[in-house]
């Protein structure tokens, strides 16, 4: 790795604060475009690009059959790289000032109704062991607090606050919010934690949600147990954690949540991302509109 690739993968850790994630793919960008740069025999090194090589890059992610989603993704990440060379004065003006996002369509994410949500409580029991203990409650948290599914994962024991009935929550970017919970939330959390306390081998011991055999619980794991229980509920074709976060705000700003209270919540750094929720809840409001004046055609 060339000195600038490792000073900007420095500049996403310790300034930007990205995930490993994030980091990771923005560097695999960088490393996928210069290696296109060199294939293509350009004859220019990262520093030295024009948006003649930017688009060509384009071209050749299209033509290779990536959608529009995913080319934008990518050059997301050379914005990045390429911001990074004028903050440190390497570049006096970034290669794509001309760029345009390539047009993609959007995609309504369709929360579960509160039927759905309801109907779930036939597929748990009261006297249930641990692994059905421990489902509940993720399904719960995910409902009921709105979190990602990495901040779920990385929950820790500490940051669950029983008494005080709430939850240190670290976001994006190593950003911290306290979300509260909800009385129901406790009692089930205090059920967990009780039969958690009795697992022989506590391996990964200073993570909240654990399996049977104490270790952290892995991305796969989580969405195939949330897709799992509601594939007894629902027909949607989506069913992942995404889809809950989606639903927990839906579902608040149906039943009188203003946004902003909605966006602390879900730790939207900004107005805009907690917006998109609003394209549910209206369609829900057209449909209450539709039902009940007198001069709707029934």
């Amino acid at each position: 790795m060339t000195s600038i690739k490792v000073a900007f993968r420095d500049y996403l850790v310790l300034e930007k604060n990205y995930s490993l994630h994030t980091q990771k793919a923005y560097c695999d960008d960088v490393d996928a475009f210069e290696f296109f740069l060199n294939e293509a025999s350009f004859g220019v090194v990262l520093e030295q690009v024009a948006y003649v090589h930017i688009r060509a890059w384009v071209v050749f992610l299209v033509d290779s059959g990536l959608n529009n989603v995913s080319v934008n993704r990518k050059i997301a990440s050379l914005k990045a790289f390429y911001k990074f060379l004028m903050k440190t004065k390497q570049i006096s003006a970034s290669p794509l000032l001309k760029h345009r996002a390539l047009k993609t369509s959007k995609n309504i994410q369709i929360p579960f109704s509160e039927k759905e949500m309801n109907s779930l409580d036939g597929f748990f029991y009261d006297d249930a062991d641990f692994d059905s203990l421990r489902d509940r409650l993720l399904i719960e948290m995910f409902y009921a607090t709105g979190m990602r599914r990495a901040e779920i994962i990385n929950l820790r024991h500490k940051d669950v606050n029983v008494s005080a009935a709430s939850i240190k929550v670290l976001g994006k970017r190593n950003k911290e919010r306290i979300v509260p919970m909800l009385l129901m939330l406790v009692g089930r959390i205090e059920m967990y934690l009780k039969e958690r306390s009795n697992l022989e081998d506590l391996v990964d011991f200073e993570y909240f949600f654990v399996t049977s055999k104490g270790l952290k619980l892995s991305q796969s794991f989580v969405y195939r147990t949330i897709n799992l229980y509601f594939s007894n509920v629902s027909e949607k074709v989506k069913k992942s954690p995404h889809v809950l976060r989606h639903t927990f705000a839906t579902h608040m700003l149906n039943n009188g949540a203003d946004l902003n209270s909605i966006k602390e919540l879900l730790g939207h750094s900004s107005l805009a991302s907690t917006q998109v929720y609003t394209n549910s809840s209206l369609s829900e409001l057209k449909k209450v509109y539709k039902d009940a004046h007198p001069r709707s055609l029934r």
